[in-house]
């Protein structure tokens, strides 16, 4: 299968690339490529590529810089996404567009479904809903795949930062108050490998397995796992934190129709996050 993959350079993108390789024709495209906000450029890239389906990551991702760059926020991922749809829907191939938790408001107290009511609360989680949207009112033939606090080798995440932190200060103030399942990118693309084999087409959860805080998470990471001992680790609460963007309190996904087409569920996210350590740090 040829495979398109756009944000190829991204944490998520290159990790596809290396998954997919030894199975499919894999090409990537990176805003140095093609500006997909361009319109008449995607749409004539994708069809002279060729593609049996396009996997789309590419995204504006910084949440907080989201709330004051509207335009742009909107202009990369409802726009671009659009015009990724048009060209796909035009040449009948599949499109896998990559979203977020963030479309929810996080004032569930159980799990998301995926057939749950969106409501996003920031400008990034509103950019990615409308991205869905243009992917179901446009493409026949779609995965929508919403995922959560992906972290993975080839880019900025949570578990670098404190990592970094960790080195240069004694005290870190973590929020204790949102609540969601990391996802390592390796396994997320193991996941879509998988997905991709048949057309059972929709909306799907895909996250590793079980859930945390922010804080539980740098604890497991810094104290259960590293055991530092110089470490103290404060819980503050999201208000305390005081970014640009909201963010939902919930962000638990449950990866109901995964379950239900008999598709492979993820690891625990402690495991994956011990094998990421493994791997890239120690």
């Amino acid at each position: 299968m040829r495979v398109l993959i756009t944000g190829c350079n991204g944490m998520l993108g290159k990790d596809i690339e290396e998954i997919f390789n030894s199975k499919h024709n894999i090409s990537g495209i990176n805003s140095n490529i093609l500006d997909i906000t361009d319109r008449g450029r995607t749409i004539n890239y994708i069809k002279n590529s060729n593609p049996d389906i396009v996997i789309h990551t590419a995204a504006y991702t910084d949440v907080d810089r989201c709330e004051m760059d509207i335009e742009n926020a909107f202009k990369v991922n409802a726009l671009g996404t659009r015009n990724i749809a048009i060209a796909c829907n035009e040449i009948n191939v599949p499109v896998v567009y990559i979203s977020s938790d963030y479309v929810y408001d996080g004032y569930k107290s159980t799990p998301y479904y995926e057939y749950d009511l969106t409501n996003p609360i920031n400008v990034y989680g509103r950019s990615k809903l409308e991205g869905e949207n243009f992917i179901k009112s446009i493409c026949s033939k779609f995965f929508i795949v919403r995922t959560s606090w992906l972290y993975g080798q080839n880019g900025k995440n949570f578990i670098n930062s404190i990592l970094k932190m960790a080195k240069d200060k004694n005290e870190i103030s973590i929020v204790f108050d949102q609540v969601g399942s990391p996802t390592y990118t390796r396994d997320l693309a193991e996941s879509l490998l998988e997905l991709i084999s048949a057309s059972d087409y929709g909306t799907y959860h895909i996250t590793n397995e079980d859930y945390c805080s922010w804080y539980d998470l740098a604890r497991f990471v810094l104290l259960d796992y590293l055991k530092l001992k110089n470490i103290k680790l404060e819980p503050i609460t999201s208000e305390q934190l005081d970014r640009p963007a909201a963010r939902p309190k919930n962000s638990r996904l449950e990866k109901f129709y995964l379950r239900l087409n008999g598709y492979t569920q993820l690891r625990s996210y402690k495991e994956a996050v011990v094998d990421y350590l493994r791997s890239f740090y120690l």
